[in-house]
């Protein structure tokens, strides 16, 4: 049956046809959907994982029992799993393994730009890369196929706009798989110097036999083109920037696996054209490799290893003239992000700012703080880093806190890699304050549960983790919780905090504004005679308060009615609405 599918969904559909039965994942857009969809099929077993290198850890596991399984993450999620990913590549596997990865050219929702094909590359797997939802289906079923007759985990790699974009397939059913028995085999699972010695040039083999494999697969095809002169070679979504740009009037090798390269099959399309140019998205990875196999190209000259493409890049790049349109940048206002109305940290951001601290901060909803008018926030690296980081900013001062720097981490990325951090500052007694954002969700990805939530994947109860225990097992003596609405309370506690020679840990508590099950108040009235265009009630950057004809105006179909503002106002004209 055909049907139009997003990239990620059609990525669960082809787990599915091909007898997955255990996923588990952290969520990162843009590959969360592939975990979400494939939760909906009652014969996979479906799971958020704490983070990605659990996830992995989880899928290896259930690929060793002998059950097909999966673990997606989005490319900096992949730096998390990274040490998993290099030893599993010297095991195998018994059943089938794929490793989902989506990358995010442009930097869409993402703290960098990241090439994960340099990790199919490092780690000796293989990399399938799909450019439609047809091909993440086949690919998805194709990925296993792979990985039980090379004995390897199979990378899949999708990139925002394959991921999120929506065209047809042609789905099938599903084909169970029997599970393969489980027999011990220490040489080739312990992974002491000793065996992994012996293992290493089975991987070096096993590699050559996939080079092999890839000159010949259906993965890889050359389309003749009108003109023979110029060849192109590309993979993934640059390949649909290709044909919407070329047509059938240049020559290309269409990549679907993009690691290991077969130097055979590009030697052969080489020789059939005059000229070769690669289109690739980021890093010069494929051009690389043409250049160290004696194949004289062109690519990263032409185009640029920052942002992603574009059918107009593309036609810039190769000289040809194409009307695509004006870039969407190019017609639209600028419209940055900002926190929802009624966010939770807002008000707690806002007194980080009045208090002038220096605040290290993390990944989700809440570094939307570092923008103005609150401009709270002074780093932000990578999940975990601000408890890790303000650890070593205190340090830096001899251990003398200046009364001025904290942490602020949310309640999901503290349970992703923000406990180790705060067992470090407990450990070597720094006196750091630590901010967790507990909003009751994973709020920047979508909405998923995590271990703090009570519920997992598909909204079924839950063990749930009690924050204010666990930071006082770590060894926090000092552990307090806030309303976040309540500013008063946050400055005084925040203050409190600060002021001890101590490590400490502040919960900010309230759920998330765009939860179905909260209840918000009646939206905020302004008293337009009392008000006296201060404008303090700007400074929170709440999208449902503006300025019109000097005075203060609320959008009722914004307010959540939190009441922060009126807590700023000094003249009462922020009014609480009545029911």
């Amino acid at each position: 049956m055909k049907q139009l599918m997003l990239g990620n969904e059609a990525v669960a559909r082809g787990l599915y046809e091909a007898g997955c039965s255990f996923v588990s994942s952290y969520p990162g857009t843009p590959s969360t959907e592939i975990t979400e969809c494939a939760a909906k099929y009652n014969e996979i077993y479906a799971e958020w994982a704490p983070n990605e290198k659990v996830a992995m850890e989880a899928a290896f596991g259930a690929a060793f029992a002998g059950k097909r399984s999966f673990c997606g993450m989005k490319h900096v999620g992949l730096n998390v799993a990274a040490d998993p990913l290099f030893t599993i590549s010297y095991t195998g596997v018994n059943a089938g393994m794929v490793i989902g990865v989506a990358d995010d050219p442009g930097m869409h929702s993402s703290q960098n730009e990241q090439d994960s094909r340099h990790y199919a590359r490092a780690a000796k797997l293989p990399m399938l890369e799909p450019s439609n939802s047809a091909e993440a289906l086949e690919f998805a079923k194709k990925a296993y196929e792979i990985s039980e007759t090379f004995d390897a985990p199979v990378l899949l790699k999708m990139c925002t706009r394959v991921a999120h974009s929506q065209s047809i397939v042609e789905t099938s059913d599903r084909v169970e798989k029997e599970q393969v028995e489980y027999v011990k085999n220490p040489s080739k699972y312990i992974m002491m110097p000793g065996f992994a010695k012996k293992r290493h040039p089975v991987v070096e083999e096993r590699t050559k036999k996939l080079a092999d494999f890839a000159a010949g697969s259906d993965l890889n095809r050359i389309e003749k083109g009108k003109d023979i002169k110029l060849g192109i070679i590309t993979a993934g979504t640059c390949y649909q920037y290709v044909k919407e740009v070329c047509g059938d009037d240049v020559s290309i090798l269409k990549l679907g696996m993009v690691w290991p390269l077969s130097e055979k099959l590009i030697k052969e399309f080489a020789s059939s054209v005059e000229k070769v140019i690669v289109v690739e998205e980021l890093d010069g990875f494929i051009e690389g490799f043409c250049n160290a196999i004696g194949i004289e190209t062109e690519g990263k000259n032409l185009f640029s290893d920052i942002d992603e493409l574009s059918q107009n890049k593309v036609a810039k790049g190769l000289g040809i003239e194409y009307n695509g349109g004006e870039a969407v940048d190019a017609i639209i206002p600028n419209r940055p992000p900002v926190m929802c109305a009624g966010c939770p940290h807002r008000g707690l951001y806002y007194v980080l700012s009045k208090l002038k601290l220096n605040v290290i901060g993390d990944i989700g909803c809440y570094t939307l703080g570092a923008v103005a008018p609150l401009n709270a926030v002074d780093s932000v690296i990578c999940m975990g880093a601000s408890i890790s980081g303000v650890h070593g900013f205190n340090k830096a001062h001899d251990g003398k806190t200046d009364g001025k720097t904290v942490a602020v981490i949310g309640d999901s990325t503290f349970m992703h890699s923000g406990m180790t951090g705060l067992v470090n500052i407990s450990y070597n007694n720094s006196n750091s304050t630590v901010i967790i954002l507990d909003n009751s969700i994973t709020g920047m990805t979508g909405h998923q549960h995590n271990p703090t939530t009570g519920y997992n994947l598909k909204g079924d109860p839950a063990a749930k983790v009690d924050l204010e225990a666990l930071c006082k097992a770590i060894g926090i003596n000092s552990v307090r919780v806030v309303d976040p609405y309540d500013i008063a309370m946050c400055e005084n506690v925040i203050k409190e905090e600060l002021a001890k020679n101590e490590p400490s840990v502040i919960i900010s508590r309230r759920p998330c504004a765009l939860l179905k099950y909260v209840k918000h108040s009646s939206p905020i009235k302004v008293d337009a005679d009392k008000c006296k265009s201060c404008k303090m009630c700007m400074k929170i950057g709440c999208p449902a308060i503006s300025i019109v004809n000097g005075k203060a105006v609320i959008d009722a179909t914004l307010c959540t009615g939190c009441g922060v503002c009126t807590q700023l106002c000094k003249f009462g004209a922020m009014q609480e609405g009545t029911k």
